[in-house]
């Protein structure tokens, strides 16, 4: 019988950024498991669009990333890590904890959405150069006020926790800590002249994110090719002029 640990995942994501999908990419890459990254194959961009197709399955996603394992078909970034960290260590044991980190991972992805409208204020729909002035506008605050509020947040997270080793959650690594440096890393792509500015504030954050970076796995990851380097069509944007 197939067991979960020996499933090869397949990963339904848009083929050239990290987007959202690159949370799950992390989780992968640090368990150790085989995956494919189906959109990135030949011919697997219709099979990324039959994930998503009522005709196709029967539970579609509205959006990806979407992950296979077996007869699973699970949508949904936070989502799939609840999935990948029960069944890989990326994850507390007890129900408690798991709900700490799917919490975590939300409020992620809250701040994962407000960077990606930063250059999309108005509408997915229209081109950046369409939406600059309201861009400026929604980049500033989110600078000045919003990246301040989320990483003192997860700094507060990092301080509190009582479990050895500084993770988010509980005293080993979680997929918390492999977003939390995505999130870190992304950031300081899109802003970095704010982040170097401002990241002194949130020196266990900035440790965390190295130590992650340090893991033999993560970081087999991110010199590899695997690795799609941001790129302005990902969530996190480089703009000059947003970067205040």
């Amino acid at each position: 019988m197939t067991t979960p640990y020996q499933l090869t995942y397949q990963l339904y994501y848009w083929p050239n950024l990290q987007g959202r999908g690159e949370f799950v990419r992390l989780a992968l890459e640090e368990a150790g498991v085989a995956y494919e990254d189906v959109a990135r194959q030949k011919k697997g961009m219709p099979a990324l669009q039959g994930s998503l197709d009522f005709d196709e399955v029967d539970h579609p996603a509205f959006a990806p990333p979407v992950l296979r394992a077996g007869e699973l078909l699970i949508g949904q970034t936070a989502n799939i890590l609840l999935f990948l960290g029960a069944r890989h260590g990326l994850a507390p044991r007890a129900e408690a904890g798991r709900l700490w980190a799917n919490q975590l991972q939300l409020t992620i992805a809250d701040i994962v959405n407000e960077a990606h409208d930063t250059h999309h204020p108005l509408s997915t729909n229209l081109y950046y150069e369409d939406q600059q002035k309201a861009a400026k506008v929604r980049a500033q605050d989110f600078v000045a006020e919003r990246i301040p509020k989320f990483l003192g947040y997860f700094e507060q997270v990092l301080a509190n926790n009582r479990g050895r080793g500084a993770y988010a959650v509980g005293s080993r690594l979680s997929y918390v800590d492999l977003s939390l440096f995505q999130l870190l890393a992304g950031l300081r792509y899109a802003f970095p002249n704010a982040m170097a500015r401002q990241e002194h504030a949130w020196p266990r954050l900035v440790e965390l994110h190295d130590a992650v970076a340090a893991r033999p796995r993560i970081a087999a990851y991110l010199a590899s090719k695997r690795r799609i380097p941001f790129n302005e069509d990902g969530i996190f944007r480089r703009y000059p002029e947003l970067d205040g």
